[in-house]
C-alpha cells in the first residue's frame, strides 16, 4: 500500500500511543521511522514499530519520560534519554548542540540509557543542515565477537558522518560495522526469506542462510579483523565514555523481555569555518565535484536523499504485513 508520509507518521503514532507512549515521544519516534522508510532504509523503519510498542507495554523503554541534558564542560553535552526511546534524546541534541560547536568551535554530546538509534545518517545531516560537520556512533546489543572468538561481545555499532558542501545535498556516510545492518536480517527473518550465506553465524561460528538462526547468532564484522576492531573502538566511544551499557550488558531490541537496553550514542559536531575558514564549504564541492565525475560513482547519501525527496511528493510503499501489526497493535 502506498501512505503519504502524513499518513503513515499517523499510524505509526496511533500504534504507539495505544501502548502508552505519550504524544510528544510517538511523534519523535513517527518522524524517525517514516524518514528511515523514506530514504530507502525499510529495516529501521515500521518494522519496528511492533516491536517498539510491545516494549513500551512491557515498560522495557519508558515511553513518557523526557530526555535531560546538562553541561559538565563549555563544550559538553550529556543526555539521559531516561531509558526511553533515543529519537527525543537525539531531538534534543540536533536542538543543543549547534550553538555550542559554534561557540566553542567543536562539541561532543554523550548520550546514555538510551535505545535504538536508527538510521544515523538522518541524524548526522540535520547537523549538516545547521552548516556543521558531525559524526556519530551507537552500540548496539552484543551480536559481533572480537575476531577470532565466537562469544558476541560488540553490536553491529554503526557510524555516521556528513557534511555540507556549498550548493549541494550534504555528503552523508551512513555504515554498520557488520557486513549488514542486523535490521536486514530482521526484515528477512518477518519476510520468511533466506540471507546470503555471508551475512552471520550461528552460534557456534559457522556461516548461516536462516535469518532465524541469525538473528540468535553472530553478524559478520565487515572487512573481518579490522571491522571487529572498528566496532571494539565504537563501543568505547558509545558506551564506555558514556556510562551507558555496553554490548554484552543490554538486553535484545527485538523483543519486550528483560530490562531497559540502556545503550550510548555520542555525536561530534564541527564547526569547520573554524578550521577551514569560509571558503571550506566551496572546497568541499570541489572534492564532491571530483568524485562524481567519474563514471559509476555515486557520492555517498545521495540515493537516500533522492528517495526521501521522491518519498515527499509520490508517498511511500508499505508492505499490507506490516500495516496490518500496526493496525492490530490494541
Amino acid at each position: 500500500m502506498k501512505l503519504s508520509l502524513d499518513a503513515a507518521q499517523s499510524l505509526v503514532v496511533g500504534a504507539l500511543t495505544r501502548s502508552g507512549v505519550d504524544a510528544d515521544n510517538a511523534a519523535s519516534v513517527a518522524r524517525a521511522l517514516v524518514s528511515a522508510e523514506a530514504a530507502g532504509q525499510g529495516g529501521h523503519g515500521l518494522r519496528r514499530v511492533p516491536a517498539y510498542s510491545a516494549q513500551a507495554k512491557a515498560g522495557k523503554v519508558d515511553g513518557r519520560v523526557a530526555p535531560r541534558a546538562v553541561r559538565p564542560r563549555p563544550s559538553v553535552l550529556a543526555i539521559d534519554a531516561m531509558n526511553g526511546f533515543a529519537y527525543p534524546a537525539l531531538d534534543l541534541a540536533v536542538a543543543e548542540l549547534p550553538a555550542i560547536a559554534k561557540a566553542q568551535g567543536i562539541a561532543i554530546a554523550s548520550i546514555y540509557r538510551s535505545h535504538h538509534a536508527g538510521v544515523m545518517g538522518l541524524t548526522v545531516e540535520r547537523f549538516a543542515e545547521q552548516g556543521l560537520a558531525a559524526m556519530m556512533f551507537a552500540n548496539a546489543p552484543a551480536s559481533i565477537a572480537p575476531w577470532g572468538g565466537k562469544k558476541a561481545l560488540y553490536g553491529t555499532n554503526p557510524i555516521a558522518f556528513s557534511v555540507p558542501i556549498a550548493g549541494g545535498d550534504p555528503i552523508t556516510v551512513d555504515l554498520a560495522i557488520s557486513k549488514v545492518a542486523r535490521g536486514k536480517i530482521m526484515a528477512a527473518r518477518q519476510k520468511g526469506e533466506a540471507i546470503p550465506d555471508d551475512w552471520a553465524f550461528d552460534l557456534d561460528g559457522n556461516p548461516t542462510t536462516d535469518a532465524e538462526v541469525a538473528m540468535t547468532g553472530m553478524m559478520a564484522p565487515l572487512g573481518g579483523a579490522k571491522g571487529a576492531a572498528l566496532a571494539m573502538m565504537v563501543e568505547i566511544l558509545s558506551a564506555g565514555i558514556t556510562g551507558a551499557n555496553y554490548a554484552f550488558e543490554a538486553s535484545s531490541l527485538f523483543d519486550d523481555k528483560g530490562p531497559p537496553v540502556a545503550l550510548g550514542q555520542t555525536i561530534i559536531a564541527i564547526d569547520a569555518t573554524a578550521t577551514g575558514g569560509s571558503g571550506v564549504f566551496d572546497r568541499l564541492a570541489l572534492l564532491a565535484d571530483e568524485i562524481g565525475a567519474q563514471e559509476g560513482v555515486r557520492i555517498p547519501g545521495r540515493r537516500g536523499q533522492g528517495l526521501s525527496r521522491t518519498a515527499g511528493a509520490e508517498g511511500i510503499e508499505i508492505e499490507d504485513d506490516v500495516i496490518a501489526a500496526i493496525e492490530a497493535i490494541a
